[in-house]
């Protein structure tokens, strides 16, 4: 049975770091092992920073990804004028 293991932190550059490393031509394995590092957060940080330069999930995001967000907050946007609207009517229609 394996023990959890408490959430670690790293900085950004920290994780540039590692990403150098891998991209210099040192092994997944080793530097997984090195750094005892998971090899999921490995991937994702090597992942992302070869593809935007970045760590931070919106700079990552597909374009669906920020379409989906964009159309989310544009509905949240509407639901509220509608509620607004809706009461205008209900005081309007006391009068």
């Amino acid at each position: 049975m394996s023990e959890r293991r408490e959430r670690r932190s790293f900085t950004d550059e920290f994780k540039k770091q590692v990403v150098g490393l891998y991209n210099a031509g040192k092994s997944r394995t080793e530097i997984i092992k090195e750094y005892d590092l998971s090899a999921s957060a490995f991937n994702r940080w090597v992942k992302e920073y070869n593809t935007s330069g970045s760590f931070k999930a919106k700079d990552n995001r597909s374009e669906e990804e920020k379409r989906i967000l964009q159309l989310e907050k544009e509905n949240k946007q509407l639901r509220m004028e509608n509620d607004i609207l809706k009461q205008a009517a209900l005081i309007m229609g006391r009068k």
